[in-house]
């Protein structure tokens, strides 16, 4: 006789995060809400002693453990953790994002009361710094750029009001799992970083819409595994936001903006020549525009699914000129 499927699973993906781990199952054990599964997804090698250390660390919760023996990246381990899930919705939870007790519940209270949207954001608060927010959900700008809004406000002058935002941010959100599957998750290409707002784009294609919840909160760390400002980061976060533009920017709205993403491009390839990883940044650029035949064809793909029109995507796109150089000044005043 099987069990019956909870109303949430949440899945949090494992790599070198170990040490917060067991802080992030401590926050689930104490939500409010009770109707939930939680899944983890090991991309630690199987030879590993982290993959033990983490098996020891989760012994003592209700938890599903996927060892996957090899880290795969955070857009494949998600990607087995969805199709493993027996929940209505997904909760992708960071393992340094440590929910507050009604967290879960607020995010049901939402998907409840606003059927018009189908997947949602938290809000998250810096860890280290809870006067500070983290972030707001994703904002999207029409060069290709993207960021997390509210990122370095006080927590206290931030506004409680829901509203919607172009994209959720995946260290702390819900998706409606069928949804989630009907465009085939998460892009396995993209290994990690963007795939977020890349996925919160093509569900936008299909008619989705991202609610941001602040009163759902999360106490985030913040690139945990990886470190901030890595090379690792830098690079896929810049490849991907190129993959990400050619694949899902629809129709009129590709051809309008393409010039400005392609000068946005060689901006930043220019502005990083004299940082230490201008290398990376360069790499970056030339993989992302070597793959475009790929790429393109992916697009076919994308925009077959698209039932929106060009409006619909307009309309929660962030337009304004200079945006991205307000977004960055705000990311880099305290960092």
């Amino acid at each position: 006789m099987s069990l019956p499927s909870p109303a949430i699973s949440v899945i949090i993906v494992s790599w070198n995060n170990e040490k917060y781990l067991l802080t992030c199952l401590e926050h689930l054990s104490a939500q409010t809400f009770r109707d939930f599964e939680v899944l983890i997804v090991d991309n630690n090698d199987s030879e590993d002693a982290k993959s033990d250390n983490l098996v020891k660390v989760v012994s003592a919760f209700p938890v599903r453990v996927e060892r996957l023996g090899e880290n795969l990246g955070f857009s494949i381990a998600n990607n087995i953790g969805v199709r493993l899930a027996r929940g209505k919705w997904i909760a992708l939870l960071n393992a340094d994002a440590f929910p507050e007790p009604d967290w879960l519940e607020q995010l049901m209270h939402g998907a409840e009361t606003n059927s018009q949207f189908s997947f949602f954001t938290s809000r998250q608060i810096q860890a280290n710094d809870p006067e500070l927010l983290d972030g707001a959900g994703d904002a999207y700008h029409v060069s290709g750029l993207a960021w997390r809004l509210g990122y370095n406000q006080s927590v206290k002058e931030h506004g409680l009001q829901q509203k919607e935002v172009f994209s959720a941010c995946a260290a702390a959100a819900m998706y409606r799992k069928d949804d989630f599957l009907k465009v085939d998750g998460f892009d396995e290409d993209y290994f990690s970083y963007f795939e977020d707002v890349d996925l919160s784009f093509r569900l936008r294609l299909i008619g989705g819409r991202c609610l941001y919840i602040p009163q759902a909160v999360v106490h985030h760390v913040g690139s945990a595994s990886t470190g901030k400002a890595s090379d690792f980061s830098f690079y896929h976060g810049h490849r991907n936001l190129v993959w990400t533009f050619f694949k899902d920017m629809p129709g009129l709205l590709f051809w309008m903006y393409l010039p400005l993403h392609m000068v946005m491009n060689i901006y930043l390839s220019f502005a990083f020549l004299l940082r230490e990883n201008r290398n990376v940044v360069l790499k970056s650029k030339l993989a992302a525009f070597r793959s475009l035949p790929a790429i393109l064809r992916k697009r076919k793909q994308v925009q077959k699914m698209r039932i929106v029109g060009n409006r619909d995507i307009y309309r929660v796109m962030i337009k304004e000129i200079f945006a991205p150089h307000y977004a960055s000044r705000a990311r880099t005043k305290k960092d």
